[in-house]
């Protein structure tokens, strides 16, 4: 018999979410005109359900802190809604006929935040040799990095630096292939051309910072950050609330000629259920509410995924992500050693249902194809052969690799990051589906957020879930998670290929890829590698997202786009829609 309160306490939860009785109010703080038409003010107040992690860049690989890190600091180049390249801290850059030096023409107004760990407490100018400084932490064993991995064989003098750091003992030179050529002026030289290398720096993890705040705070950099960019490091209770002010120095200005950020800060709040953001974004206490809870999902979207009845008062931003879900089978994992049972597992998945009954359509697809999203530019996705339900060939799979009818298999713990959600309702679902067609015993374990990260990096989880956001619309960015040559040797963590699949036949046809400038062609050579990997099964690709992000009436120019950043210093308030 269910506990009679905890019924009560949901129907009052639904009541109150369905019959929206209290309205959205005004946004929280003053406000003041800006040209255009727009305001200055305002505080915009969101919500994570993860936690940061740290907010020193070196460190970053996860979500909720390249959220918060990316309106602290600033980055070469950035992507702008339509996933282009756009200029930040350098105004262009340009590439050598042999694909092999990149060299940025940066800014030259551009000033870090004012902080105790510069003199006086003022912010200096930011020149090339800040971002020297910050790209060879990234190369630096000693920062705990895990931005390495991307540069690892590609920049010159990369891995030789961080092997010298590794020892104790780096290199004098730092890495040979960051040049500063004058103060303005950065090239960055390659061991061999590198096609999708011109992301790279646009990645949250190469955001620039100075040495002053790296020497001043030490191991408590993580928490104590200093950027360039919009908004300055505040304040952080961690698992409550982390707030942002205002940068009054920053560089960057509207096409109406308004100072950037147009708000006067973000605060951040950290509440791990999806159903209690939506009460409190109902309520007028946020200004967002990411994604929908599946449950009431049918009650807020219609049929044409347009909002509805009470909700249809809020603005409803709607995009394909570049994001898939998927739960890992590390490779060094006695039970997932054999290619058989993770073809298994695969098969007894019914993506589809899952996609119906659990998430009640908040998705573009079932995971039937490979890692790489279709709404990744110019990639062939559909083309990847995955894994359809088929119990059947999963039951003949799991005999033949030992087990029939499941009998004799070790117990298999999945584990997922804490907090509910639709994450724990799949993890049910897909719970019960190996129960029932391959009568496998799957127990769950939920763990907070910096932890399950730290024991997968550490390959200490034989299953698990994640998910990943393609950090540049290249399939490079989901490829690299199969890259052989990213797995530690004689141990060490391994952030990105966490599932430890090594394979030559896969590394030899992504190198192939990665080396092709020819755009269509480097497609078609992504195509091929991936299908190797499908083929191994090194994880059960479960569904490609679709972001659905409720927001007020009265919040504008949101930068929407299919890779979930989220640049907040656009944002202004238009007080003629509250209310």
């Amino acid at each position: 018999m269910p506990n009679r309160c905890t019924v009560t306490l949901a129907i009052c939860i639904i009541t109150m979410m369905l019959s929206a009785c209290k309205k959205p109010g005004t946004p929280e703080g003053e406000t003041r005109p800006a040209r255009g038409g727009k305001n200055y003010g305002g505080i915009y107040r969101v919500n994570e359900s993860g936690e940061v992690r740290g907010l020193d860049p070196v460190g970053i690989n996860d979500a909720t802190s390249s959220h918060v890190a990316e309106n602290i600091y600033d980055v070469l180049f950035s992507f702008d809604e339509q996933l282009r390249l756009r200029p930040e801290l350098a105004t262009s850059f340009d590439v050598s006929a042999d694909g092999r030096s990149y060299t940025y023409h940066l800014r030259t107004d551009v000033w870090f935040h004012d902080d105790p760990c510069f003199a006086g407490g003022k912010g200096r100018k930011m020149t090339a040799y800040d971002v020297r400084y910050s790209f060879t932490r990234a190369c630096d064993y000693r920062a705990n990095t895990r931005t390495y991995d991307y540069l690892r064989g590609k920049v010159l003098g990369a891995d030789a630096y961080y092997a010298s750091t590794r020892k104790g003992a780096p290199l004098r030179g730092g890495v040979a292939g960051f040049v500063v050529v004058d103060d303005s002026t950065f090239r960055i030289d390659l061991e061999k051309p590198f096609a999708p290398f011109e992301n790279y720096v646009a990645l949250t993890s190469m955001s620039i910072h100075p040495r002053e705040a790296v020497e001043y705070y030490g191991k408590d950099f993580f928490q104590h950050p200093v950027g360039t960019g919009p908004f300055v490091f505040a304040s952080w209770a961690p698992d409550q609330h982390l707030v942002l002010k205002r940068n009054p120095r920053y560089w960057m200005k509207d096409e109406q000629g308004n100072q950037l950020p147009m708000l006067d800060g973000v605060r951040f709040s950290f509440m791990k259920d999806d159903k209690m953001q939506l009460l409190e974004f109902q309520g007028g206490n946020l200004e967002e509410s990411y994604r929908i809870p599946n449950e009431f999902f049918a009650d807020i979207v219609d049929e044409r995924k347009e909002l509805k009845g009470p909700f249809a008062r809020f603005r409803l931003l709607r995009v394909p992500s570049m994001g898939t879900q998927y739960y890992g089978m590390l490779m060094t994992d006695p039970v997932f050693k054999d290619k058989r049972i993770r073809q298994a597992f695969n098969y007894a998945v019914d993506r589809s249902r899952i996609i119906r009954y659990v998430l009640r359509g908040q998705a573009m697809g079932p995971g039937t194809h490979g890692l790489v999203p279709a709404a990744v530019p110019g990639y062939p996705a559909q083309k990847v052969q995955g894994y359809t339900f088929d119990p059947d060939k999963a039951r003949a799979l799991l005999a033949a690799a030992g087990y029939p009818d499941g009998k004799g298999f070790p117990n298999v713990t999945l584990q997922l990051n804490a907090g509910g959600g639709r994450n724990a309702q799949v993890a049910e679902a897909i719970q019960g589906m190996l129960a029932e067609h391959l009568n496998v015993k799957i127990n769950l374990t939920q763990v907070e957020f910096a932890q399950h990260l730290e024991r997968i990096d550490a390959g200490r989880a034989g299953f698990y879930r994640l998910g990943w956001v393609g950090d540049y619309p290249d399939p490079e960015t989901f490829l690299n998670l199969f890259y052989g040559k990213l797995v530690p040797t004689g141990g060490g963590i391994s952030p990105i290929n966490s599932v430890r699949y090594v394979s030559p036949a896969f590394d030899a046809a992504f190198e192939r890829a990665i080396g092709t400038t020819d755009h269509a062609a480097r497609m078609e050579l992504y195509r091929q590698a991936e299908q190797i990997a499908i083929n191994d099964a090194p994880m059960i690709v479960l569904f490609y997202d679709e972001d659905y992000r409720l927001v007020q009436p009265y919040v504008r120019d949101y930068r929407n786009n299919s890779m979930d950043r989220r640049p907040y210093k656009f944002i202004w308030y238009d007080l003629s829609n509250t209310r």
